[in-house]
C-alpha cells in the first residue's frame, strides 16, 4: 500500500476519532456573547460514570421465597440496585422469576402447533444453545466471570438472567437452555425502551387472566383456555408487541463501563437505523419516499398463510414467527431445511419479492482514452452510453451497491464478524476468469482486500478484535456498511489483454455468509464436522448480481433490462454514493444529470444542496432549496437543510421557524429535534432548547448532543441533579480521541485493510507494482463525463 493511501486512512481515524468532542467544543461555545458554556461542570457529574444508565430496580410487594433464595447466594456484582446489569432488562417487581413461572414453546405448541414449528427453526428458539454463541459467551465467563455474562443473557437467554441463574455457584447445564427466546417471555414483557441492550420489563408469564383481568400465574390446562379464548388473548397479547420499539429492546445494545470497564461503546443500532430510514416515515431526511409505514414485523413477521390453521390465524392468515433475516448458518447447523430454503429467499428477494439490494455497474473509467487525452475518461450511464475499448486497455468499473429495501443498514448488528462483500468477475468469452476481488481461499477465509461490508474491532493492543471479544474493544478501524436508502461505490481497475478481442464479461455480485471463517474455526474447533467447519463449508448466499457485456471495439446502447433502475434513478444512487465518499462536485454533477432527466423532480435540487451543505458551500445551496421548494412547496425536507443555511447565515430566527415547521410534519424527527433545540439555543431560549431536547431523548434516549446540551441548560435553569445526570452520560459516551492511536497501529500492520478505510479507493486487479496516483475526468457529450 502506498504511503498515501496510509495517510489518508489515518487522517480518517483521527478525524472520526475527534469529531464529536470537537463538534459539541464548538456548538456549546457559539452561543450569542456567551463564553460559560464550553463544557458542563465536571464537579457535578456523579462518582461513578454511567451509574445513570442502571436499571435502578425497586422491589415492590411481598418477597417471594424463590426471590430469597437466591438473593441470598447471589453475586450482586453492581450492586442491589442493579442486580441484572451489564443488562437493562428488570422485572416488574424487581424480584427474581422463578424458571418453573415460565410455560415452555412445547406446551403452546399444543395448540399453536403452526407457531411452535416455525419457532422451532428460528434463531429466538435457538438463541442460547447454539455453539458459536455458547463459545463465545463461556469465554467471557472464563475470563470475568458468569455475572459478566448477563450482558448478553439480557437477550440471549432471559429465563436465565431473570431467573438469577448467572451467579457464581450455578449449574452450566440448564433445565431451559433449550428454548433460548421462548414464546412466554416475549409475551410476557410489559413495556420497552430505546436504550436496547435488553432494556424490558419482564411481568410474570401468565396464559390467562381472571373474571377481573388480573392474570393467572397459576398452571393452567388446555381446556381452561379453550374456554375462554379472551381472557387467554387478553393475557398474551399486548399492542406493544406489534411496533418497532419491541423489538428495540434487544436489537439495539451497548456495551456499558460494567462490561468493559473502561466507558460506554455503542454496540449496533438497528432500532435507530430504522428510525431514520424512510420505512418509518418519521424523518424528512432520507433520500427516498416510501407510500408506507413498515415496522420491524412488516418484514420479519409478515402476515401469510402458511400457518393457517393456527387458533391465532385471523382471516386465514398468520404473523409469521421464523423471524427470517441473516443467520443462514442456524438452519444449516440444526438441518432446518425449510428455514434455509425460505431464508435465502428472503435475502435475494426481501419481504415483497423486489429484493433488498440493486447491483449496478454503472460506468467504467478509462485510463487511456480513445481520444488524444491522457486524462480519464467516465463512460456513464453504462449500457445506455456508446462507447468503444481497444486491446490492452485499462478500464475501472464503478459499481453500485443500493441499499434499497432493507429498513436498515447492511450489515447491521455485529458487523465485526459477519461477512457480506461484493465479488467481482472479469471474464473472457470461453469463461475464463482474468481478475476477481472478492473470492474465497482454499483454506475458507475472504480475500482480504475484498470490498466488505464491515467493521474492525480494535483492541488496546492494536490489534483486531477477531473473535468478538467486545469487552475488549476500543475503537473502530472502519465502518464499511450500507445505511438503509443509500449507496455505495466500489471501484476495480482492470486491464484487457493486448491480444484481445471478441467479448468479455465483468459481474459484480454481493454475497453473504454468517460469520468469518477465522471465527467459525474457533467457534467450531470442537465439531469439525458440522457446518461452517472447513470440510462443510458454510452456505454463502448471493443477494443481487450484474453483468455487463463489453465488446473489443465498438459497444452501441443495450436495451435495459425489466429490473433495471430507470436512468434517473442511477445517476441520483451514484450521486448518493459519491456525497458519502466525498467527492462532492462528481456528486453535485450527478445530481444535475438527475435533475435534467426528471425537471419536476424536486430532491434532485435538494440533493444538490446536501452536498453543497457538505463541502461548506452554504451560499451555492441556496438556490437549489429554492428550486426546490418552488416545485415542492413546504417540503420539510427541502426546509430542514434551508434552516442550516439560514443558521449558518446568522438568520436563527428564520431557522428556528422553519426547523418547527420540519417537527411539525415530523414529530419524531431526531434531526429536527437536535438542530431546533440548538437554533433556540443560540437565542439564550433556554425553556425552549430544553424542551427540544427533552423531545429529542424522549425519541433516542442516547442522543449525544442531548446529553451535553442538557447538562448545560439544565444548569442554567437550576436542576443540578438532573445536570450531573446529563453530564455523566456524555462524560461516558462521548469519543475517547486518545483510541485512535490503536487504530492508527493496526492499520499500519494491515494495508489491505488500512486501504478500504479510505472512502475513496480503488481495488486494483492489474498487478500493477503502483496505480496512478492523478485522476482527472473528461465530459463526453453523452458518455456522463
Amino acid at each position: 500500500m502506498s504511503r498515501t493511501v496510509l495517510r489518508r486512512a489515518i487522517l480518517t481515524v483521527i478525524v472520526v476519532a475527534f469529531s464529536l468532542t470537537v463538534t459539541y467544543a464548538v456548538l456549546a461555545a457559539s452561543g450569542p456573547g456567551d463564553n460559560t458554556s464550553a463544557a458542563a461542570p465536571a464537579g457535578d457529574a456523579p462518582s461513578t460514570a454511567g451509574a445513570a444508565y442502571t436499571a435502578n430496580i425497586k422491589i415492590t410487594g411481598p418477597t417471594t421465597q424463590f426471590h430469597n433464595t437466591v438473593a441470598a447466594k447471589y453475586n450482586y456484582a453492581f450492586g442491589k440496585e442493579s442486580p441484572f446489569l451489564p443488562s437493562n432488562a428488570m422485572s416488574a417487581n424487581g424480584q427474581f422469576i422463578s424458571p418453573k413461572s415460565f410455560p415452555t414453546a412445547e406446551y403452546c405448541g399444543h395448540c399453536h402447533k403452526a407457531a411452535y414449528h416455525q419457532w422451532r427453526e428460528s434463531v429466538h428458539s435457538n438463541s442460547f444453545r447454539a455453539p458459536w454463541y455458547l463459545k463465545n459467551v463461556n469465554m467471557l465467563i472464563d475470563e470475568k466471570g458468569v455475572q459478566f455474562s448477563r450482558h448478553c443473557e439480557g437477550c440471549h437467554n432471559p429465563v436465565a438472567l431473570l431467573s438469577g441463574d448467572l451467579t457464581q455457584g450455578m449449574p452450566k447445564k440448564r433445565p431451559f437452555e433449550d428454548e433460548g427466546i421462548t414464546c412466554s417471555t416475549c409475551h410476557s414483557i410489559q413495556s420497552t425502551d430505546a436504550t436496547g441492550t435488553g432494556s424490558y420489563v419482564m411481568g410474570i408469564p401468565a396464559v390467562l387472566v381472571d373474571e377481573k383481568g388480573e392474570p393467572v400465574t397459576r398452571q393452567v390446562s388446555d381446556a381452561e383456555i379453550l374456554a375462554h379464548l379472551d381472557r387467554h388473548s387478553k393475557a398474551v397479547m399486548r399492542p406493544l408487541y406489534k411496533t418497532a420499539e419491541f423489538c428495540a429492546a434487544c436489537h439495539k445494545a451497548a456495551i456499558p463501563t460494567a462490561l468493559d470497564d473502561y466507558k460506554f461503546l455503542r454496540a449496533f443500532s438497528v432500532y435507530d437505523e430504522w428510525q431514520g430510514a424512510s420505512f418509518t416515515k418519521q424523518s424528512p431526511l432520507p433520500f427516498y419516499r416510501k407510500d408506507s409505514v413498515s415496522q420491524c414485523q412488516t418484514c420479519h413477521m409478515p402476515k401469510n398463510d402458511e400457518a393457517a390453521e393456527d387458533p391465532g390465524a385471523k382471516d386465514g392468515r398468520f404473523a409469521s414467527h421464523r423471524w427470517l433475516g441473516g443467520n443462514s448458518l442456524m438452519p444449516a447447523y440444526y438441518h432446518y431445511d425449510e428455514q434455509a430454503k425460505k431464508l435465502a429467499d428472503f435475502l435475494r428477494n426481501g419481504p415483497d419479492g423486489k429484493g433488498v439490494l440493486n447491483v449496478d455497474i454503472f460506468g467504467l473509467e478509462k485510463e487511456n482514452a480513445a481520444a488524444t487525452s491522457t486524462d480519464n475518461v467516465e463512460i456513464a450511464p453504462l449500457g445506455l452510453t456508446h462507447f468503444a475499448i481497444a486491446p490492452g486497455e485499462t478500464l475501472t468499473a464503478d459499481v453500485v451497491i443500493q441499499n434499497k429495501g432493507i429498513a436498515h443498514s447492511l450489515v447491521p448488528e455485529q458487523r465485526d464478524f459477519y461477512e457480506s462483500w461484493v465479488d467481482f468477475v472479469v471474464k473472457d468469452e470461453a469463461g475464463k476468469v482474468l481478475a476477481e476481488s472478492g473470492f474465497i481461499k482454499p483454506d475458507g477465509e475472504l480475500d482480504p482486500s475484498a470490498h466488505s461490508f464491515t467493521n474492525r474491532l480494535i483492541n488496546t493492543k492494536g490489534e483486531l478484535n477477531d473473535i468478538h471479544q467486545i469487552w475488549h474493544n476500543r475503537v473502530l478501524a472502519y465502518n464499511n456498511s450500507i445505511q438503509s436508502g443509500r449507496s455505495q461505490l466500489a471501484r476495480y481497475r482492470f486491464r484487457l489483454p493486448k491480444n484481445a478481442k471478441g467479448k468479455y464479461t465483468i459481474t459484480a455480485t454481493v454475497k453473504y455468509r454468517r460469520f468469518n471463517q477465522h471465527f467459525v474455526d474457533y467457534a467450531m474447533a470442537d465439531d469439525p464436522t458440522m457446518p461452517g467447519s472447513k470440510k462443510y463449508p458454510m452456505p454463502v448466499m448471493e443477494i443481487a448480481t450484474e453483468t455487463r457485456t463489453l465488446y473489443v471495439g465498438d459497444n452501441p446502447p443495450v436495451q435495459p433490462g425489466p429490473d433495471e433502475n430507470k436512468e434517473w434513478m442511477r445517476w441520483n444512487n451514484y450521486g448518493i454514493a459519491l456525497l458519502d465518499a466525498q467527492q462532492y462536485a462528481a456528486s453535485v454533477h450527478a445530481f444535475e444529470r438527475v435533475a435534467a432527466l426528471r425537471p419536476d423532480y424536486a430532491d434532485a435540487f435538494t440533493n444538490m444542496a446536501v452536498v453543497e451543505i457538505s463541502w461548506e458551500r452554504y451560499d451555492d445551496a441556496k438556490a437549489n432549496l429554492a428550486k426546490a421548494l418552488t416545485l415542492l412547496p413546504n417540503d420539510p425536507r427541502a426546509l430542514y437543510y434551508r434552516a442550516l443555511v439560514e443558521r449558518n447565515a446568522g438568520q436563527v430566527d428564520e431557522a428556528i421557524a422553519d426547523l418547527e415547521a420540519v417537527v411539525a410534519a415530523y414529530p419524531r424527527s431526531k434531526d429536527g429535534w437536535r438542530e431546533l433545540g440548538f437554533s433556540r439555543y443560540q437565542k439564550h431560549d433556554y425553556p425552549g432548547a430544553r424542551d427540544a431536547y427533552e423531545k429529542l431523548q424522549s425519541i433516542d434516549p442516547d442522543d449525544l448532543a442531548a446529553h451535553y446540551q442538557l447538562a448545560i441548560l439544565y444548569r442554567r435553569t437550576g436542576d443540578k441533579a438532573r445536570a450531573a445526570i446529563e453530564n455523566a452520560k456524555f462524560t461516558d459516551q462521548k469519543d475517547d480521541p486518545t483510541a485512535s492511536e490503536y487504530a492508527l497501529q493496526f492499520l499500519g500492520k494491515h494495508p489491505e485493510v488500512a486501504a478500504e478505510s479510505v472512502v475513496w479507493h480503488t481495488h486494483d486487479l492489474t498487478g500493477d507494482k503502483k496505480a496512478p496516483q492523478k485522476i482527472h475526468y473528461t465530459y463526453i457529450p453523452g458518455a456522463g463525463f
